[in-house]
């Protein structure tokens, strides 16, 4: 059978207030801030290495099935336009761009886990300066695709497709929430702490 593939995207563009003593970019640098800002629950994650991160995220529910996915996510900073994912203008500063390098589907007896499962993730985070204004600018892409086993074959085609979109889309826009509300959140936390420093 041809594997299903099914994907969804997302962007932010939102006014990002910066202090010249604490930048965005300086935000950035500090990866493990920036991942527990977006992952906060330490029971769900754990730290692998200096850029990558176990999490178990949420569990996913598709037609009669509930999987909990487990990732492991890279974050990695770039700078000076070096190797910057599609989309990114060169003239950024800096960029976060978030990859999931590996995944695993618990929750799946063996009659119901799909064959060749693939899970993709690619996202990146910056801040763009234009004159005297800045923006908080990402994009996030998700896909998955599989084969599927016996069992769900039978659900028609459209049936499948839109509860797949319906699944990806409720993980990227929380995706987004979590960039739009607590990442904000923290880097105006990150402006205090640095102005108090200096105080």
């Amino acid at each position: 059978m041809k594997p299903a593939t099914y994907s969804s995207r997302i962007s932010t563009d939102i006014p990002l207030y910066e202090s010249p003593r604490a930048s965005f970019d300086q935000y950035l640098e500090d990866k493990p801030r920036v991942f527990k800002a977006m992952f906060p629950d330490k029971q769900r994650s754990q730290r692998l290495n200096e850029e990558e991160w176990r999490v178990q995220m949420l569990p996913i529910q598709f037609l009669f099935l509930t999987v909990w996915p487990v990732i492991d996510m890279r974050l990695r900073c770039k700078s000076e336009g070096v190797d910057y994912p599609p989309g990114v203008p060169q003239d950024i500063t800096k960029v976060v761009e978030l990859d999931i390098i590996r995944w695993e589907l618990q929750g799946l007896n063996d009659i119901v886990k799909p064959s060749e499962f693939s899970l993709g993730v690619k996202g990146a985070l910056y801040a763009q300066r234009r004159g005297t204004q800045t923006r908080l600018k990402g994009q996030l892409q998700m896909s998955i695709s599989f084969v599927l086993p016996p069992v769900l074959a039978l659900v028609p085609e459209d049936i499948r497709r839109d509860i797949a979109e319906s699944v990806l889309e409720r993980l990227v826009e929380n995706m987004k929430d979590r960039v739009n509300g607590r990442l904000l959140k923290d880097y105006s936390e990150f402006k205090r702490e640095k102005l108090k420093a200096i105080v």
